[in-house]
């Protein structure tokens, strides 16, 4: 019985040390960091139309814009749902500071009676989930308010 309970022990504290070596094996190996930006966008200019869910907003382009002159970092398009997924490598304190998502296609080309605008919004990270050396950031939009479109360049 006493030789069962050192095994357990033993087990234990092979597993505590794997705990403790593994953030700094990654941390001298230089693991990746990837962010993801998902969220959806809907054909409306408020989350809601009288209280049920609006519609999505398909076939929408979303830019990821950062920096003063909100410089075009990468471009996503919604799914049937409205969904979009962006993955970048920017660093995490830079994107929630600088950047905002922008849908460039205007409402109206969703719902002709919607304003001719386009919807921007700030992100917010929601946690992250390490695998190996790679640890997975979740971001997400704010929330998409109206905006006047840009001029173009």
């Amino acid at each position: 019985m006493a030789m069962l309970k050192n095994k357990h022990v033993t087990f234990s504290l092979i597993l505590f040390c794997l705990a403790v070596v593994s953030p700094m094996a990654k941390a001298q190996l230089g693991g990746l960091n990837i962010i993801t930006i998902t969220g959806a966008v809907f054909c409306t200019v408020n989350a809601t139309v009288n209280g049920t869910s609006a519609p999505p907003f398909p076939g929408a382009t979303v830019q990821l814009q950062c920096g003063p002159a909100n410089a075009v970092v990468t471009t996503a398009i919604t799914n049937l749902n409205g969904v979009f997924t962006i993955l970048t490598t920017q660093p995490l304190a830079t994107l929630l500071s600088t950047c905002r998502l922008v849908v460039t296609t205007p409402l109206a080309s969703c719902n002709a009676t919607l304003p001719n605008v386009n919807l921007t919004s700030t992100l917010t990270l929601v946690g992250s989930l390490i695998t190996g050396l790679i640890n997975l950031i979740i971001v997400v939009p704010t929330g998409f308010i109206p905006s006047v479109p840009l001029p173009l360049p």
